[in-house]
């Protein structure tokens, strides 16, 4: 079994859903959902459900809310290791969602994650959770120079690193730390942040991303064909069709996780993000952030509805470089 640690995210997820067409500056009638979430959680969350022995470590207010995280965790299979700071609240994440499911606006109140600072990093424990990782996972709610030393911190341990974007705003965190960044996990709109220019295709990503020191990435692309990058190597891979699409909350983080599973247990690149895709696809079928039934088994069912990788450059295909990292 794999050991993951995890450095991120892990708040209280609030969706508002409006129940038929979506009136702008009005009332709409809906209802509301409350779960644990955050992007590093959700994909912790993911990874303990394929068969990751995972910790996850974050900071949480002393109240009701950071209960219900710790709840989650533990019904997960995540090892728990976040502090608490008892006179705070537990950061909060608010969308609303139009009747399909797809966010209209979200408000992220989460000033909490600026007291995770890299002096943290330095407590003994954590050294030690780092030194027997095979993967550190962070993402992007975190400080940059705490960012920056979890990463440099888990290459040094020999540790592969990966990265969630989480949103435009907050993606330039991550940007210091790319040297020690084996993979990032971005959207499209995160990713025109961090490139300075949108490409049209999924094949025009990787050149963009590169420009911006970035080494190895995955850009999702809602119901369009996802690619990831390595290398010389791109491969991309299309969505099933979604018949009954559930909620898309989570749909990123469980993308990141299927990928990263796939890569701890050996595959290559366009086997990862057909894993990756496939985690996704469970997921947004689900109410939930996290798909209570995603498994192994059930990650190889929704695999055989999952196109092929369709690899655009195979120069780097057999190098030994692709499976140094994530």
């Amino acid at each position: 079994m794999k050991n993951v640690v995890v450095f991120g995210g892990a708040h209280i997820d609030r969706r508002g859903r409006i129940a038929g067409a979506t009136t702008l500056g009005a009332s709409n009638p809906g209802h509301w959902f409350e779960e644990a979430g955050g992007g590093g959680f959700n994909a912790a969350r993911g990874l303990a459900r394929l068969g990751c022995a995972v910790s996850m470590v974050a900071p949480r207010g002393g109240d009701a809310q950071g209960e219900t995280v710790s709840r989650a965790a533990e019904a997960a299979g995540v090892v728990d290791r976040s502090f608490t700071f008892l006179d705070r609240r537990t950061p909060s994440y608010t969308a609303i969602l139009e009747a399909d499911g797809n966010l209209i606006v979200a408000l992220a109140d989460m000033d909490l994650y600026a007291l995770f600072s890299p002096r943290r990093l330095r407590q003994r424990a954590l050294r030690d959770l780092v030194d027997a990782a095979d993967l550190v996972l962070v993402d992007a709610n975190l400080p940059s120079d705490t960012l920056h030393h979890a990463l440099r911190m888990a290459k040094q341990a020999g540790a592969a690193t990966a990265a969630i974007a989480i949103s435009p705003a907050k993606v330039g965190k991550l940007a210091a730390a790319f040297a020690h960044l084996d993979t990032l996990f971005l959207n499209e709109a995160e990713a025109t942040t961090i490139g300075g220019e949108k490409s049209v295709t999924a094949e025009g990503w990787p050149a963009i991303l590169r420009k911006a020191g970035i080494a190895a990435g995955v850009v999702t692309r809602g119901g369009r064909a996802a690619v990831a990058f390595r290398g010389d190597l791109v491969a991309t891979v299309r969505p099933p069709d979604i018949d009954a699409l559930a909620d898309v909350t989570g749909a990123g983080d469980a993308l990141a996780a299927g990928f990263l599973a796939a890569f701890l247990g050996g595959a290559d690149l366009g086997s990862c993000l057909q894993a990756g895709v496939a985690a996704a696809a469970v997921t947004v079928r689900s109410p939930l952030a996290v798909a209570e039934d995603l498994s192994p088994e059930r990650l190889a069912q929704e695999l055989r509805l999952v196109s092929p990788a369709e690899i655009l450059s195979s120069q780097a295909h057999h190098s030994s470089a692709e499976k140094d990292a994530p």
